[in-house]
């Protein structure tokens, strides 16, 4: 194999981006990925060898699950050590997700893994597919001067933004800017040029090998507070059979409501040894516990903080860290802590 010849596997999961429409009926249908180069034929002018693994058949991204995950972590790892970088066609509505879980999935990742996709299928006029599609392959190929990749990490990619996979949300279902990284600031500008940002990129130790993991428990739950919530429902969710863990999004800073029964349930909930996570229903900021009195009574009931983490991000580390048998008390340790770049604490 030429060194000097940057090498991508494209893997194609499914959604939008993958799709043609039918000129007979108008319907949109998967087109093959061997039709790559008819459809984005400045391809071609990248001097790359690009291979490209298809999910067959391709899977709406709403039945996307920890199964995929795992599959997707296996076709990395199997390949690894023969492309430069990999890129991921995903469906946008839980890319956020597959982005979180990856991050966590592939310990020691030292090259890039960019997941992208389109809100308008890559065989229509104006889509913006293929602008998403290209940059991406350059993204996953870039090195830096001694033989590095550029972006070791797992990265979404979309409309002229990189950011990192763990930090990102969808936000937009309509506009072609569908995905924001509120809490960290993008990797990457996407212009004229890319403009890399090097500091706010992650450096992996390139003498560790790639780690891959599998395993998830999905015994978790995500519990919206609102105005008005009722203990019945609170509490019927709490005594779920299996439950093990909760994400729960609170008002602001992290706060919620002081009725003695709502704190009484999440106090014998984590006497349990079900695990709460706070974080904000805000789209933007973090949990301060300590803040306000609110959060210092979550505080004494035994939640604990989840910082600024994204709801896709705080569940997918919850089922990954249940799922590898660790103790309770460890995974509270390490939902308290930043394992590879997922929250910020201050």
């Amino acid at each position: 194999m030429k060194v000097d010849t940057p090498s991508v596997l494209l893997i194609y999961t499914g959604g939008t981006i993958g799709m043609i429409e039918n000129p007979e009926t108008g319907a949109l249908e998967n087109f093959n990925f061997d039709h790559l180069l008819k459809h984005v034929p400045e391809l071609k002018r990248f001097n790359y060898r690009i291979s490209s693994y298809q999910f067959e058949p391709p899977l709406d991204s709403s039945d996307m699950e920890p199964a995929y995950w795992a599959k997707l972590v296996k076709i990395i790892n199997y390949n690894y050590e023969h492309f430069d970088g990999f890129v991921i066609l995903h469906g946008t509505d839980t890319m956020a997700y597959t982005a979180s879980a990856l991050s966590f999935m592939l310990e020691n990742l030292s090259k890039p893994v960019i997941l992208t996709g389109s809100q308008l299928p890559i065989g229509t006029l104006r889509t913006d597919g293929k602008e998403n599609l290209i940059t991406a392959i350059e993204i996953a190929a870039a090195k830096n001067p001694d033989g590095t990749a550029i972006v070791p990490e797992v990265c979404i990619f979309f409309e002229n933004h990189l950011m990192r996979g763990n930090r990102t949300t969808k936000i937009n279902a309509e506009n072609f800017n569908a995905f924001r990284s509120f809490n960290y600031p993008p990797l990457a500008r996407v212009g004229i040029h890319i403009k890399y940002e090097p500091n706010l990129i992650r450096k992996p130790d390139p003498s560790k090998p790639l780690k891959p993991h599998y395993l998830f428990d999905t015994n978790v739950v995500i519990l919206t507070l609102f105005p008005g919530i009722q203990e019945s429902i609170v509490t019927s969710l709490l005594h779920v059979p299996g439950l093990k863990a909760v994400v729960m999004k609170t008002f602001g800073s992290g706060n919620a409501p002081q009725k003695e029964w709502f704190i009484r349930q999440l106090k014998e909930a984590t006497e349990r040894g079900i695990i709460i996570v706070n974080i904000t229903q805000c789209a933007s900021g973090a949990v301060e516990m300590g803040r306000y009195e609110t959060g210092m009574h979550l505080l004494e009931a035994g939640v604990i903080s989840g910082y600024d983490s994204t709801p896709e991000c705080a569940i997918t580390k919850l089922m990954f860290l249940l799922g590898h048998g660790l103790s309770n008390q460890d995974i509270r340790y390490k939902m308290n802590s930043c394992l590879i770049g997922e929250i910020t604490k201050l």
